[in-house]
């Protein structure tokens, strides 16, 4: 498989879904492109609080945003989601290896 990434980079995405509220506010983003109000609405957070969030999340370049008029309409980023299920299923497979070395060495 080829990859699209470094190894650094997948650990750092990863980490920003290391927080709950940026794991909602991601999978609100899937059902398409939200305001800081619309995302508010839906989690029990603050406005700031999203920003703030989103803020990890676009540092981390899972998240763009657009300028439509006067608000700031925020969506995933799916190349770099790609990227981290790429580098999910680099680590599945390398532990899947692991395992199936483990099961067919012989007992000693």
């Amino acid at each position: 498989m080829p990859r699209r990434q470094s190894d650094k980079a997948g650990s750092d995405r990863i980490a920003a879904f290391g927080d709950p509220v940026r794991r909602a506010i991601i999978e609100i983003l899937a059902d398409g492109p939200r305001s800081v109000g619309d995302i508010a609405e839906r989690l029990p957070v603050t406005r700031p609080a999203v920003s703030q969030h989103l803020k990890v999340l676009s540092n981390a370049g899972l998240v763009l945003h657009d300028t439509v008029g006067t608000r700031n309409l925020y969506r995933i980023d799916p190349e770099r989601v790609a990227e981290v299920r790429d580098y999910l299923d680099q680590l599945w497979q390398k532990a899947l290896g692991n395992l199936k070395s483990r099961i067919e060495k012989p007992h000693q």
